[in-house]
């Protein structure tokens, strides 16, 4: 069900980045815990406790890192107000660069083309 405090964000890999932008903004206002400078140029993988697929995702981020230093940031979807975590619900993992959106599924491959 389509919530009218939250902006409309695509849900696919071609969202823009103003789209990305504001949808970071909208992540950050909804989690206090984000609310610190370094946090605006990381990468972020949005997931939760219990999902098998955003435990496979972080995996693979860890791949990744194991031979590409990366620097990404777990943020717990679980933490966020209702609209926003129901927005996520059906579409993580999610990985969020400061510019581009990777819903799963994805490979190692895809998320080095995406974070190197």
């Amino acid at each position: 069900m389509p919530n009218d405090n939250l902006p409309n964000y695509q849900t696919d890999n071609g969202a823009n980045h103003e789209t990305i932008a504001a949808l970071r903004r909208s992540i950050i206002a909804a989690s206090p815990k984000l609310a610190h400078d370094d946090i605006h140029q990381q990468t972020w993988l949005l997931g939760t406790t219990g999902c098998h697929l955003c435990d496979v995702a972080e995996s693979l981020m860890n791949q990744l890192a194991a031979v590409q230093p990366i620097n990404y940031h777990y943020i717990d979807i679980s933490d966020f107000n209702e609209p926003l975590m129901m927005h996520f619900a059906t579409t993580i993992p999610v990985v969020l660069t400061p510019t581009q959106r990777l819903n799963y599924p994805f490979s190692v491959l895809d998320l080095q083309q995406l974070l190197v």
